[in-house]
């Protein structure tokens, strides 16, 4: 059973080179970010947590990895939005990260959901946080291709 559901969403626009992204976590980050345990186990808490984080690194870093494979086909992106969830929960082991959901909706001309689909496989497979949490948490990427 999970413990707690964390959110971070980047909005980022156009190629890794000459794009721009902005990630979002909570309502209130300004100045210093305090983080505390009660904020991985309480929605109402308003600092940020670890799983925030990883959440926001995450997607972040997925989009840019977008971007590149996007631009690299020949198909560059007009926008990609990553919203990742990263769950933590309580295992016979201990608390451990168990799964990052990237729900990925893009903007490319000139391309159907398949090879959005594709290019999204391929990015998880470069993208270096997809790499580092590779074998230790599991990811499930989902795709939407905006008209």
């Amino acid at each position: 059973m999970a413990l707690a559901k964390r959110r971070a969403e980047v909005d980022w626009k156009g190629t890794l080179e000459e794009g721009r992204g902005s990630f979002t976590v909570g309502k209130w980050m300004v100045g210093e970010v305090p983080v505390t345990w009660a904020s991985r186990t309480s929605p109402a808490e308003e600092t940020t947590s670890p799983e925030e984080l990883i959440a926001a690194a995450h997607a972040s870093c997925y989009a840019m990895a977008l971007s590149l494979v996007l631009a690299e086909r020949g198909t560059p992106p007009e926008n990609i939005d990553v919203e990742a969830e990263c769950t933590l929960d309580q295992t016979p082991e201990g608390f451990r990260i168990t799964t990052i959901d990237l729900e990925v909706r893009g903007r490319v001309p000139e391309l159907d959901a398949e090879g959005f689909r594709d290019a999204a496989e391929s990015a998880h497979q470069v993208c270096p946080v997809s790499n580092a949490l590779k074998g230790n948490v599991e990811i499930r990427v989902n795709t939407t291709l905006a008209d």
